[in-house]
């Protein structure tokens, strides 16, 4: 039987996003019912009605997997037609969606869902700044559903860390590019209550639909099905972890997931205005598996869920489309499609997304190198974010470029490496330099097509 689309037009329906955004892929919808409980939809845009499976463009979709977001331009998984227009959640137009309709109650208790084709027509397009200036107490469109909303995400996030959710510190960079796409500008900024918001109801849906086709009791019933998967931490790399930290007065318990999610939080939180606060966290992210796509459920660990799938981002990442097929497929009773042929899907998309954020992170290094080049021979304060027997790594804090102080070029002493004390020590003045130092450094020399950044005449602060 097929899905009935259900019509939302006249619903409060609005998407969120970053200024610069051009493919609006997700929107809520948000509506108080009689008895006090909250009816918030989360839709998604129905791509798999635009794009029929085994079409020219699907097949390329496929072959892309995904979106590339490179410093200086996107290269669309999809056909910008679609992306930034028919499929695209733009405001005061009709858009199919596909949606998870959640009836919540004020404590974010998930009383009943349903899963279901939807038509919505935006009322408002957010950007996150708009948002977070309500939340902090400014005025603006639809305040009094926003400020409802986040009071239901901000239980949903406290009880997703209660149960072993692991806070990753986080801290994005934007440049400012002229109009040759030079960079003049690097930006850090951190994310805030407002993408806290969009996020914990994407999670809910993504969270939702992999529970709703993988939480049968009779193994007979389960259909396959594309989950999202994070494995157990390396062994080794947490051990290594462990050492580390516990040298520099800190300790974790890794006896047993929950143990170790609350040790790494009580870390990131009792560093969160120092600056390791990053550095610890990419370090311990390091310690983890790669999330990957299977259509084995493993659970997520990172998340602390037993299930996950991707769902809400189908304009640039193809297994939510394939997702999407599945739960209409499934929706209308059709049977349980070929386990290996979407578990081979599953590893291309898998590798493609590899390759798409090493395509990423060098793009990043690229323009970061890019804008040091035009500042050689000046000074910037930053933080040790490595040391080894060649040199100290060091982050800068104005731009979160990093770069490698050669042990030569520290110069007012002999240094080595004293690797029981993860540290480089300086064998006269007895110069401590360990991740987390507050350093200053010279740009001594970039060099732009390996992306490398050399610094000198490190100084501790």
């Amino acid at each position: 039987m097929k899905n009935e689309r259900i019509d939302f037009r006249d619903v409060i329906t609005f998407t969120i996003d970053p200024d610069n955004a051009k493919d609006f892929d997700d929107a809520l919808s948000f509506r108080p019912l009689s008895d006090g409980n909250y009816e918030i939809g989360v839709h998604i845009a129905d791509v798999s009605s635009f794009v029929k499976e085994g079409s020219a463009i699907d097949n390329e979709a496929y072959e892309r997997a995904t979106s590339v977001y490179l410093v200086d331009r996107v290269i669309p998984m999809l056909p910008e037609e679609l992306s930034n227009d028919l499929c695209s959640l733009v405001p005061n137009e009709d858009r199919l969606t596909f949606a998870v309709v959640f009836i919540i109650n004020d404590k974010a208790e998930v009383l009943d869902y349903k899963i279901t084709e939807t038509l919505i027509n935006s009322n408002r397009r957010f950007t996150y700044n708009e948002v977070q200036k309500m939340i902090e107490g400014g005025k603006g469109d639809f305040k009094k559903e926003i400020l409802q909303l986040w009071g239901i995400a901000k239980i949903l996030r406290q009880d997703r860390f209660a149960k072993g959710a692991i806070n990753f510190a986080s801290d994005e960079v934007k440049f400012v590019l002229d109009e040759h796409k030079k960079p003049i500008a690097v930006i850090s900024y951190e994310l805030k209550e407002a993408n806290f918001l969009i996020e914990e109801f994407m999670l809910l849906a993504n969270r939702t639909v992999a529970q709703h086709i993988g939480d049968k009791k009779e193994k007979a019933k389960r259909k396959t099905f594309v989950y999202r998967i994070h494995d157990v931490p390396d062994e080794e790399k947490m051990a290594q972890f462990k050492t580390y930290v516990k040298k520099i007065g800190y300790k974790i318990d890794d006896k047993s997931r929950l143990s170790l999610a609350k040790s790494l939080n009580h870390l990131f939180e009792t560093t969160k205005d120092t600056p390791n606060a990053l550095l610890f966290s990419s370090i311990a992210l390091r310690t983890m598996s790669k999330a990957v796509y299977s259509t084995d459920n493993l659970g997520h660990y990172g998340l602390g869920f037993r299930f996950y799938s991707h769902f809400t981002s189908p304009i640039r990442r193809y297994p939510d489309l394939m997702v999407h097929r599945l739960l209409k497929k499934y929706m209308e009773g059709k049977p349980s499609v070929n386990k290996a042929d979407l578990e081979e899907k599953c590893e291309h998309c898998s590798t493609m997304e590899k390759q798409a954020e090493m395509a990423e992170r060098a793009s990043i290094k690229f323009k970061q190198a890019e804008y040091l080049l035009q500042k050689e021979g000046d000074r910037f304060e930053g933080v040790v974010s490595g040391v080894a027997k060649f040199g100290v790594f060091v982050l800068l804090d104005e731009n979160k470029c990093e770069g490698l102080a050669m042990m030569e070029t520290l110069g007012d002493d002999y240094y080595f490496y004293d690797e029981k004390k993860y540290a480089v020590v300086g064998k006269r003045n007895k110069k401590v330099f360990q991740i987390g130092t507050k350093v200053s450094v010279k740009v001594k020399k970039v060099n732009l097509m390996k992306r490398e950044i050399d610094f000198c005449d490190l100084k501790a602060l």
